[in-house]
């Protein structure tokens, strides 16, 4: 875990998401399906589930987010495989991107999923099975 307001090196925040590719987490879901969050010049409206993985900081020294799939409804607390990673080149954050057990999308529909947010930067999404 990175100490708050630390950088943290683009090798370092690889290594942590990776670290977490196939793993179950437990997500507090923070802006949940529907939740509008006003950015800046911008709205945005959440068609999905997003939180974070609590006590474990990301690479902006804040709770490492996820993108939680998988879910229609509004949630506030998920247990989760992470099955992808949303590796961001002009931020110093990278997400992981969640689904229930089972659930497996492909780097395209997980793409699909987050692009409400993540047009705003240049994303490349991996998938657990490539």
């Amino acid at each position: 875990m990175s100490e708050p307001n630390v950088p943290m090196t683009l090798e370092e925040r690889h290594a942590l998401v990776e670290a977490y590719l196939g793993k179950t987490v437990e997500v507090e879901i923070d802006r949940p399906v529907g939740y509008v969050h006003h950015k800046k010049d911008r709205t945005l409206v959440y068609p999905i589930n997003y939180g974070y993985v609590a006590g474990v900081l990301g690479g902006d020294g804040e709770e490492l987010d996820v993108y939680v799939l998988g879910y229609d409804t509004p949630q506030t607390h998920v247990s989760c495989r992470v099955v992808g990673i949303a590796y961001r080149a002009d931020d110093v954050e990278d997400k992981l991107i969640a689904a229930p057990e089972g659930m497996t999308p492909t780097a395209e529909d997980m793409a699909k999923a987050i692009q409400f947010q993540e047009k705003y930067y240049r994303t490349t999404v991996r998938a657990l099975k490539e």
